[in-house]
């Protein structure tokens, strides 16, 4: 199906130019419950995203290969587990034709193997994106919603990308929209570009939502209460001080702003840190070797007027509370990886989702994850409400 708006996709036309229009924006219908489906569920991002909203939900189906994905779903949404698809590879969507209003999911960017000219589903085959493909042409939803990395508009010369397009168009039949969206713009302080993808089966007039002010810092969204198996020692912070890790934006100490979140940040020392200076009334523990001389380190331009909010009060052995202080010792201090509840709010997740599943899947899933607060952005702009029943 094509779309007569194809010529300002992915542009700054393409954004609603007033953001009122969707944050103030009421759904027109309330009471609708949406049939939502998803697969590459992850943790559920748009569940949460419907959970946030405080919309009714019917979960048709989901899926993940990742056996954690699918402890941490089944914890948090009602889904029954006969509904929860592995393999999406051996996944029948037909049976969910004509009961599926929203379809959710984004697969691994891969090439295709270039068959003919045209290029389409034929080319796809073998890839994950043909299974995405296959699945929204078996159930064939009003509205499906494709996530991905902004890399895939220029994987392979761009070839991927009109692929993909062209797909959704042609053997799909819906009409297109996609737009790249960084989290910071709609409420999330994390710098986090992502391809949307939206197709619906009926002919619409849409644009994505407005960017907003961001009124949040990385500080906002962190623990006020800190064990301390989070603190580094001494090779760990050399290395997220480092100049040439900072420079080139693969750590980060005490920004306003967080980094964009990956899936194994925590465990090679890249990614968002945190570092707490010495309380002035606490004694330097020669046998405590998370405490730490910042002159030791390359960089310390974490060290500034905003520091004091980050002081740390002995809470017991083992923990620590964040309670500021006007007098610290800036000298000295404690570095910190952040904690996976911290990664999960600057994924939008908020305290209600259970962590069910050990810290190094928690890390890791919110690293894949979509950052809920675009969704909820996209779904308050599209009226989502309008395609339930």
């Amino acid at each position: 199906m094509n779309n007569k708006y194809s010529t300002i996709q992915n542009t700054k036309a393409n954004l609603d130019t007033d953001p009122a229009n969707w944050l103030t924006k009421q759904f027109s219908f309330p009471g609708r419950t949406i049939r939502l489906a998803t697969s590459f569920s992850g943790i559920g991002a748009i569940e949460h995203a419907f959970h946030r909203l405080g919309l009714n939900v019917d979960l048709q189906f989901a899926g993940d290969i990742d056996a954690d994905c699918k402890r941490a779903y089944l914890a948090n949404y009602p889904l029954n587990e006969t509904k929860w698809h592995n393999d999406i590879t051996a996944f029948d969507a037909k049976p969910y034709k004509g009961k599926v209003d929203l379809f959710v999911g984004g697969a691994p960017c891969q090439a295709f193997s270039m068959r003919g000219k045209r290029g389409g589903f034929e080319d796809t085959r073998g890839t994950l994106f043909s299974e995405f493909a296959r699945v929204v042409i078996e159930c064939q939803p009003k509205v499906f919603i494709f996530e991905n990395v902004k890399g895939m508009l220029n994987h392979d010369r761009g070839r991927t990308w009109d692929v993909i397009k062209r797909t959704f168009e042609e053997d799909c039949d819906y009409q297109v929209y996609y737009q790249v969206l960084n989290s910071r713009d709609y409420g999330v302080p994390q710098s986090r570009e992502r391809i949307y993808c939206i197709g619906f089966k009926k002919s619409v007039e849409f644009k994505y939502p407005a960017p907003i002010p961001l009124t949040r810092s990385k500080f906002d969204c962190l623990d006020r209460h800190i064990p301390s198996n989070l603190f580094l020692k001494q090779k760990g912070a050399n290395f997220v001080t480092r100049s040439i890790n900072h420079d080139k934006s693969y750590t980060l100490v005490n920004g306003d702003m967080a980094l964009c979140q990956k899936r194994n940040q925590q465990f090679n020392w890249h990614g968002d840190f945190v570092f707490h200076p010495l309380a002035k009334d606490e004694t330097i523990d020669p046998e405590d070797l998370t405490i730490l001389p910042v002159s030791s380190f390359e960089e310390n331009y974490y060290i500034d007027s905003k520091i004091a909010k980050y002081v740390l009060k002995r809470e017991s052995d083992g923990l620590f509370e964040m309670t500021g202080a006007d007098t610290y010792n800036p000298d000295y201090g404690r570095y910190r990886k952040m904690s996976p509840r911290e990664c999960l709010r600057l994924m939008g997740f908020d305290d209600t989702f259970n962590i069910v599943v050990p810290d190094t899947a928690v890390y890791k899933q919110s690293g894949n994850s979509i950052v809920v607060d675009v969704l909820m952005a996209i779904l308050k702009q599209m009226d989502i409400t309008q395609y339930g029943i």
